[in-house]
């Protein structure tokens, strides 16, 4: 193992105190790079893309590789400057928190308060390391170490009274954690050889495929298992959008040249935010153990959408506050992300209100599920052309039909509030220009 010595600074502790600090630099240690706590209860997350392979150098803040969660889309970075020597996971591998994700071997200053050959050295940093600043000996415990290698501990989630110390007077050195964590390694490496062996031999089975749930698909049963226990009432209504058919009509060429695709989504987002200026009380949340509810100002649709990965649910932000070509904007932004099933958390936190365009697909009418703890979605089903009388009553015309399904959580809305709601968003998308001042 290779060292090299070499003279940072000279720093003025006070009172004309002097100390040289030394540097040991040591090449050649493997340390597992872990992944860390990324917040909001993930335990697990998928690894969506790798940004470096074995063998490439490092820099600390430089990208590892995308993960995702069953809520957001996250960037891990390099704690580390140094080479990476193995990657532990493949494309959508299922890495838990606390595992490790790499090995890098790095290059890290540690700091060595030992050394032998220059006793006047060693006696001048004991002196002014305990008049001026905590010894580099310091104690976590009874353990002596120095804070170098209590910082890889710290990093690595390991206790050092689990470590066996080969240092002097019981000090716990670097090589002495590194040891522990490659035997800790090996027996995650042989506990996931044995648990490979025996999914293999479960799923086995010619006729059958067993695909595991993961990202989104878990964060949908977990949702839906909670949203289920909320009584729902459902209200049906249909809405005439022959004049909203001719105004996107024309305008969409428009858009197209700004850059925007134009559909009716922006405009049914924007009726329910307008409607819920006049009805404040469907954008809450509900509390249940304070049985409250906490009636939101800002109005963050959320818009479900279909991904490759499953169902996502990631809203507009301050709709209240955006024109139709804004929001149309957002959600041209959104549907990319959704392409790419890489959703940053900000995107899928926040949603106060939701709406779900099951029509795109096709249906009708369709009973949806609230998302919690929101207490309102809506469901709009295709435009169909449909024989209707006319204003008079006495004649028959083509009109563009649209259905459109609220459910509600009846333990707080009851269905005058919800039908009122209602026939004001109609109102909207009936006289779509509205939407425009």
């Amino acid at each position: 193992m290779a060292f090299s010595i070499k003279l940072s600074s000279i720093v003025r502790l006070g009172r004309g105190t002097q100390l040289f600090s030394f540097n040991s630099i040591r090449y050649g240690s493997v340390i597992p790079f872990k992944l860390s706590d990324i917040g909001e209860g993930i335990r697990e997350v998928t690894v969506k893309e790798w940004f470096v392979k074995a063998g490439d150098r490092v820099s600390q803040f430089d990208n590892i590789c995308e993960v995702q969660s069953d809520k957001a889309s996250v960037t891990i970075t390099s704690r580390y400057d140094g080479k990476i020597k193995m990657l532990h996971y493949k494309i959508d591998d299922v890495a838990l928190v606390g595992n490790p994700l790499v090995d890098i071997e790095v290059e890290d200053d540690i700091d060595n308060p030992t050394i032998d050959d220059n006793k006047n050295i060693e006696n001048s940093i004991k002196e002014s390391t305990e008049e001026n600043i905590p010894s580099n000996k310091e104690t976590a415990g009874k353990i002596l170490t120095t804070p170098a290698v209590r910082r890889i501990a710290t990093e690595n989630n390991i206790n050092l009274k689990n470590v066996i110390a080969t240092g002097k007077d019981g000090r716990v050195l670097k090589e002495d954690v590194l040891e522990f964590l490659n035997n800790q390694m090996k027996k995650l490496n042989n506990e996931k050889n044995t648990s490979k062996i025996s999914m293999n031999k479960i799923i086995n089975i010619d006729d059958e495929e067993v695909v595991a749930l993961k990202g989104y698909e878990k964060h949908m049963w977990k949702t839906m298992t909670k949203a289920l226990s909320i009584p729902h009432f459902v209200y049906s209504d249909e809405c005439d959008v022959t004049k909203l058919l001719e105004l996107r009509n024309e305008t969409k060429e428009y858009m197209k040249a700004q850059g925007i695709a134009l559909s009716f989504m922006p405009f049914f987002i924007k009726a329910a935010s307008k409607a819920l200026v006049e009805y404040p009380r469907l954008n809450s949340w509900l509390d249940e153990t304070t049985q409250s509810l906490r009636i939101i100002k800002r109005h963050n649709i959320s818009v479900a959408m279909d991904t490759s990965d499953g169902l996502v649910v990631p809203n507009i932000k301050n709709v209240q506050s955006l024109s139709v070509s804004q929001i149309a904007s957002e959600l041209n932004r959104l549907q990319e992300l959704g392409r790419s099933v890489s959703f940053p958390l900000a995107d899928l936190t926040g949603g106060t209100f939701s709406l779900s365009n099951i029509g795109m697909i096709g249906g009708t009418y369709t009973k949806p599920v609230i998302l919690p703890p929101q207490i309102v979605i809506g469901a709009l089903g295709k435009i169909q052309k449909l024989p209707r009388f006319d204003n008079d009553g006495k004649n028959i015309i083509a009109a563009n039909i649209i259905s459109v399904s609220w459910a509600a959580d009846h333990r707080v809305i009851d269905g005058v509030t919800m039908a009122k709601f209602s026939n004001l968003w109609r109102y909207y998308i009936e006289n779509p220009a509205l939407l425009m001042i």
